[in-house]
């Protein structure tokens, strides 16, 4: 008997695990995923992480919620036709 039913294959199959250094986990939409082109190329292919679990072992929570954030606010702005606000990034982040 399997334990995951068709729904929840189909929602683990559209989200991805981003994993930080602390290990610290986040669940990200694939399509927002896959704005990064690194991303995209390791989930597509024939490397471990392509079963949807990536770790970042050098990038830290605080920076990879960023770019989380980033990713969603990419897909959420491409082709938009209203007014695109600022995508914040604190100095200290950026540096």
């Amino acid at each position: 008997m399997n334990d995951i039913s068709d729904s929840d294959e189909e929602n683990h199959q559209q989200y991805v695990k981003l994993v930080s250094a602390e290990g610290a986990e986040y669940w990200v939409h694939r399509k927002c995923a896959n704005v990064s082109g690194t991303i995209k190329a390791m989930l597509s292919g024939r490397f471990a992480e392509s079963k949807g679990e990536i770790t970042f072992a050098e990038i830290r929570s605080v920076i990879l919620e960023k770019v989380i954030q980033y990713m969603y606010y990419k897909v959420r702005y491409t082709n938009s036709k209203t007014k695109i606000p600022e995508h914040d990034i604190p100095p200290e982040l950026a540096l």
